[in-house]
C-alpha cells in the first residue's frame, strides 16, 4: 500500500485528508482504511509525507516551501540547514524553535530571494546520545561542561556514575531522559582521563564525533583466527607477480602500506600495475570485523594519533604491504600510450612481494634533484621512467580539466608527552604526485570497467558547482580589483580550470584557490554515478585504499563477485542495488565525522602551539574579513582573529560590497588579501582559538593615499 498512496499523492499539488486519499485509492473497509493510517505515518515518519496542523497529507517533495536538513549553529546563536543540491537554509536565532545545533529538523522558507532564510518548524531527531565534557564543581556540585558548546542543553548527572570522577576529568556522557526543553537527565559512561594526560585532548575529540577507538571482544577473537603470514593455499587462482619489480613509496612514518606500484615497457606501451592490498580476504562480510570496518568506516589520523578503520594486526601486519614479505592484492595493470591514455587494462587477484618500502622524501631526491640514497640504485632508472609516465597522465587529466586546487596543509608536531612544538606545512612533491597520478588511473579504470558492465557499484562522484556560489566568488575577486577574462557562464571543469590558472599569479592566490574551492560541492560516495567533476572524470570510484577505507573494501567485493566470482544472478544484483545506496551515504557520514576531527584536532593543536608564543610578531595575511574582525593566516597557516575592538584609533564599520573595514574617520582598510603585521595577544587550547592585534604599520585607506 506504501507504494499506492506515494504514487496517488505524486500528481497532487495540494494537502489531502486521510478519507480522502482512502477514496482515491478505493479502498472499503474500516480495516483498509486503519492500515492506510499506519501507512500514513509510517510515510511522515520517513520524512517521505507532510503532514500539516490540519491533518492533512502532502508529499514532501511537493512543498517547495518545507525543507529537511541537519542544523548547524553557531557561537553566535544563529544557524543554518544543510540542504543537498541547494544552498543552506538561514535560521535566525529567534526562529529556532528549540532546536539546537546537529538536530534534523523540518523548517520552512519565510523568505526566498538570492540568500533564504526559514524557520524551524519541528525537530525530527535528536543526536546527542554519547557526548564529551569535562567535570566541573560549581556550588560543591559536579557538572559536566560540554566541549561541544554549540550544543545548547543542560545536564543533571545521575549522582552513582560519577563517583570516580575529578574535577578536570574528560568524561563521556549519556542522556537518561528529558526533563524538560533542552533540560536532561545524563550519566557518564566512560571516564577519558584527566584533560592534561598525554593523549586525551585527541581521544576527547575523537569521542565527540563518535569514532570509536576501541575493538569490540568479538573481534579480537576473530583476530585469533587470523594468520600473520600469507597460507600457501591462499596463492591458488592468483598470478603470482613475486618475480616482477613492485615496490611501495609512503610517508617516512607509514604502518598501513595498502597500495604498491610496478613499471614496465610493451610494443611502445607504458604498462602501469598498481596492486592494493586484499583486505577483503581477510575482512568479510556478516562477520564482527566486517561489521566494525563498515560502522567505522575510515581510519582517522588525528596529528600522530591514527584510529584505524581495521586492527593493526590486519592493517599494519597481514594487509600492510610490507618490504619482503608475500601480501595477497588486486591488481590493475594498466597498458598507457603515450598521450596518457589506457589502451587496454586487466583487473585480477595476485599476490607480490615488495623489493623495497621507500619514502617519499627518497624518491623525491632521485626524481627531482638526482641525488640518490643508498639502497635506491637499484630502481633509480624505473622511478624516473614511473614520474615521466606521471607527466603524461598529469598532461592528459589537465587537457581534458583536472583541477589541481594545490593546497598547502599543516603538520602538526609533537614532543613525547603529545605537546605540539611545531607546525610546518607538509610538502607535496613530485613523488606525491606521481602516488597520486597512478591511483587516480587505476581508480578511473575499475569504475569505467563496472560501469560499463552497467552493474550495481559504489563510485566517488562530484557534482557540478552551484552557480549562485561561484557567481558570488567570481564577484569577490572583482571586488578585490582583478577583472576576469574566464567566462564562468558554462560550468564546465575546463573553465573552472581556466578560472584557477589565471588567479595563479596574485599575490592572493591560496586564499582565493581555497575559497574557490568551497564554493564547490564537496565529493561523496554513491551508487548513482554522475562523474566526478573535478577530477574531469566521467567514471570515479575509490580502490586503491581498503585498508584505510570502507568503500575500498566495498569495491574490492564487488570486483571479486563480479569478475572473480563471475556471479551476476538477479538475486546478487538486487541485494546490492539496495545495500549500496546504504553503504554510500554511511561512508560519506563517517568521512565528514573524520575530516571534521582532524580539523578540530589541528585547530586545538595549532592553539596549544601558540601558547608558547603569546607576544611575538609575524607578518600574515588577511584570509577573511567579518563584521566583528578579521582572520590573518601566518605562514605556518596558523590563523588567528584580530577583533574589531583592538583596532585603536578609530571607529571600523564593515562594508560588505568591498569585503572590507574601514575606519570611519582615517578612511583605513583591512581586507582579504592585505599583509599585515601582528603579534599573538591570546591563545587557549581549551577554545581553540588564538587572538591577534595589529602591530602598528602604514596602512592603504580608500582614497589610496597613506596613513
Amino acid at each position: 500500500m506504501k507504494e499506492d498512496v506515494i504514487q496517488i499523492l505524486e500528481n497532487v499539488h495540494e494537502a489531502k485528508e486521510a478519507i480522502e486519499i482512502n477514496d482515491m485509492l478505493g479502498l472499503k473497509s474500516a480495516e483498509e482504511y486503519r492500515d492506510l493510517m499506519s501507512v500514513l505515518e509510517e510515510l511522515v515518519e520517513e520524512y517521505i509525507v507532510y503532514k500539516t496542523k490540519k491533518e492533512k497529507y502532502l508529499l514532501l517533495k511537493n512543498c517547495p516551501g518545507i525543507k529537511i536538513g541537519k542544523l548547524t549553529v553557531n557561537k553566535k546563536g544563529y544557524g543554518f540547514v544543510l540542504l543537498e543540491k541547494e544552498d543552506d537554509l538561514y535560521i535566525a536565532s529567534d526562529n529556532l524553535n528549540g532546536a539546537i545545533h546537529d538536530d534534523v529538523v523540518l523548517a520552512e522558507i519565510i523568505r526566498s530571494g538570492v540568500k533564504k532564510e526559514g524557520r524551524v518548524l519541528k525537530v525530527l531527531k535528536r543526536e546527542i546520545n554519547d557526548m564529551v565534557g569535562e567535570i566541573v564543581v560549581k556550588d560543591n556540585k559536579m557538572f559536566v561542561d560540554l566541549d561541544d558548546d554549540k550544543k545548547d542543553i543542560d545536564l543533571v548527572l545521575k549522582k552513582e556514575s560519577f563517583c570516580n570522577c575529578v574535577p578536570g576529568h574528560k568524561v563521556v556522557v549519556k542522556l537518561v531522559k528529558e526533563l524538560g526543553p533542552k533540560r536532561y537527565l545524563a550519566e557518564v559512561t566512560r571516564i577519558l582521563g584527566h584533560k592534561d594526560d598525554p593523549g586525551v585532548d585527541i581521544l576527547s575529540i575523537a569521542y565527540k564525533y563518535a569514532i570509536e577507538t576501541e575493538f569490540s571482544a568479538e573481534v579480537e577473537e576473530e583476530l585469533l583466527d587470523i594468520p600473520t603470514e600469507v597460507d600457501k593455499a591462499d596463492l591458488i587462482d592468483r598470478v603470482d607477480l613475486t618475480n616482477q619489480e613492485i615496490f611501495t613509496i609512503d610517508g617516512s612514518h607509514t604502518k598501513d602500506i595498502d597500495d604498491a606500484i610496478s613499471l614496465d615497457f610493451e610494443n611502445g606501451l607504458y604498462v602501469l600495475g598498481v596492486h592494493i592490498a586484499d583486505v577483503s580476504h581477510y575482512v568479510k562480510e556478516n562477520t564482527a570485523l566486517g561489521d566494525t570496518a563498515m560502522m567505522r568506516g575510515t581510519s582517522c589520523y588525528l596529528a600522530d594519533t591514527v584510529i584505524p578503520m581495521i586492527p593493526h594486526k590486519l592493517s599494519n601486519g597481514i594487509c600492510s604491504l610490507n618490504e619482503g614479505v608475500i601480501r595477497l592484492t588486486m591488481s590493475c595493470v594498466m597498458k598507457i600510450d603515450k598521450r596518457g591514455k589506457v589502451v587496454s587494462y586487466d583487473i585480477f587477484p595476485s599476490y607480490i612481494k615488495s623489493r623495497k618500502k621507500m619514502t617519499y622524501d627518497a624518491v623525491n631526491d632521485i626524481i627531482m634533484r638526482d641525488i640518490i640514497a643508498p639502497g635506491y640504485e637499484e630502481f633509480t632508472s624505473t622511478l624516473k621512467k614511473m614520474n615521466e609516465l606521471a607527466h603524461i597522465l598529469r598532461k592528459e587529466k589537465e587537457s581534458r580539466g583536472y583541477i589541481d586546487f594545490d593546497l598547502d596543509e599543516a603538520e602538526v608536531v609533537q614532543d613525547e608527552t603529545g605537546r605540539a612544538i611545531d607546525i610546518v606545512k607538509r610538502e607535496r612533491e613530485d613523488g606525491e604526485k606521481l602516488i597520486e597520478d597512478f591511483m587516480i588511473a587505476a581508480n578511473e579504470t575499475v569504475a569505467s570497467h563496472i560501469y560499463n558492465m552497467d552493474l550495481p557499484f559504489i563510485y566517488r562522484v562530484h557534482g557540478t558547482p552551484n552557480n549562485e556560489k561561484v557567481d558570488d566568488f567570481v564577484n569577490l575577486v572583482k571586488l578585490l580589483g582583478y577583472d576576469l577574462q574566464t567566462k564562468v557562464t558554462d560550468l564546465t571543469p575546463i573553465a573552472m580550470q581556466k578560472l584557477l590558472d589565471e588567479l595563479s599569479d596574485k599575490e592572493e592566490f591560496a586564499i582565493l584557490s581555497s575559497m574557490l574551492l568551497r564554493s564547490m560541492k564537496k565529493a561523496e560516495y554513491s551508487k548513482d554515478n554522475i562523474g566526478h567533476f573535478g577530477l574531469a572524470s566521467k567514471a570515479y570510484t575509490h580502490f586503491t585504499s581498503p585498508i584505510r577505507r570502507f568503500p575500498d573494501l566495498t569495491v574490492h567485493r564487488l570486483l571479486k563477485k563480479y569478475l572473480v566470482e563471475k556471479d551476476l544472478s538477479m538475486s546478487t544484483i538486487n541485494y546490492y542495488d539496495n545495500a549500496l545506496v546504504e553503504i554510500a551515504e554511511h561512508s560519506s557520514e563517517k568521512e565528514v565525522a573524520s575530516v571534521n576531527a582532524e580539523r578540530d584536532v589541528l585547530d586545538m593543536k595549532m592553539a596549544e602551539y601558540m601558547e608558547s608564543h603569546i607576544g611575538e610578531i609575524y607578518d600574515g595575511i588577511i584570509s577573511t574579513v567579518t563584521n566583528f574582525g578579521f582572520f590573518v593566516e601566518l605562514p605556518n597557516m596558523v590563523e588567528g582573529l584580530v577583533h574589531v575592538n583592538t583596532l585603536k584609533g578609530d571607529f571600523y564599520n564593515y562594508i560588505p560590497e568591498k569585503l572590507a573595514l574601514i575606519g570611519s574617520n582615517t578612511k583605513i582598510q583591512y581586507r582579504i588579501g592585505d599583509k599585515v603585521k601582528v603579534k599573538v595577544i591570546a591563545s587557549s587550547k581549551a577554545t581553540a582559538m588564538i587572538d591577534f592585534e595589529i602591530v602598528k604599520e602604514e596602512r592603504k585607506m580608500q582614497d589610496g593615499n597613506q596613513e
